[in-house]
């Protein structure tokens, strides 16, 4: 995030854990002014109380005590939701913008906290946004603004970048590519090191070997912007070792595309029963 959001009142956080405090940093860097942040975290990790000390920021005020809030940011596990709104649904007098970044919690579900009519926006991120190389979808229940698009936009470009669907239900299907997704390129980075190993590599040399490759393949597609599928042909001479086993990666019955639609799928459903 390079530009601060343009608050005209202040901005609530709600839970400073990994997710919370990565963004917290984005805006503060961006140049939030830190009295315009409010935090709500009984037990915050150290580094998120050193930076809450250093910058003076507001944290568990009482909260009948907390004015012209403009937007409500919850950063917390989907099991807390039910015992921490509860204590500070005072904070929706103000009809503030409430972004949830609570995986499988729905729009509805925040409005049952703080009024139907709350304007909402319901996101997943995914763990990269650790690194500030995430990517954060985002939906909007009918209430929210065209200015608190916007300021939602920018506030989740600390964690890299946003995109924007029309339909809650697609966040499930985001939730299948890119909320989970990392941990399938983890996987992917595995299995390469297995197989370097069986070839006979040193187990640290192969482990580093994919693990180079992966990242760097990923860097390169976002440094260059060039779509993955002319990337893939740009290294992959005719007959080569790379067309040899892209023939088994890419079959058509069992290979990697099918594998990765059929796990998806079962992704996307799972984060449906999960919403409810």
């Amino acid at each position: 995030m390079t530009n601060a959001p343009e608050l005209a009142g202040k901005l609530v956080l709600i839970g400073a854990g990994k997710m919370g405090s990565a963004m917290l940093q984005g805006w503060l860097e961006a140049g939030v002014k830190p009295s315009q942040v409010v935090i709500f975290d009984p037990l915050p990790p150290p580094e998120t109380v050193d930076l809450i000390a250093r910058h003076a920021i507001s944290h568990n005020p009482a909260p009948d005590s907390v004015t012209s809030i403009e937007a409500i940011l919850v950063a917390i596990k989907p099991q807390m939701i039910d015992d921490v709104l509860p204590s500070i649904a005072v904070l929706a007098k103000h009809k503030p913008l409430v972004v949830s970044v609570v995986a499988g919690k729905t729009i509805s579900a925040f409005q049952g906290h703080f009024g139907a009519g709350t304007p909402v926006i319901r996101t997943i991120p995914n763990t990269p946004a650790a690194v500030g190389r995430g990517i954060t979808a985002m939906a909007a229940s009918s209430e929210v603004s065209a200015h608190q698009m916007t300021l939602a936009t920018a506030l989740l470009t600390s964690l890299g970048e946003v995109v924007i669907v029309d339909n809650e239900s697609l966040i499930d299907a985001c939730t299948a590519i890119s909320g989970s997704g990392p941990a399938y390129v983890f996987y992917m980075a595995e299995c390469m090191t297995a197989a370097g190993i069986k070839l006979g590599l040193p187990a640290d040399i192969a482990e580093q070997l994919a693990r180079a490759t992966v990242s760097g393949a990923g860097e390169l597609m976002r440094a260059t912007g060039i779509p993955a599928g002319t990337l893939r042909e740009n290294v992959t001479s005719p007959k080569g070792t790379t067309y040899a086993a892209l023939q088994v990666l890419m079959a058509d019955a069992d290979g990697m595309k099918q594998l990765m639609i059929r796990a998806t799928a079962e992704a996307e459903n799972r984060s449906r029963e999960l919403a409810g």
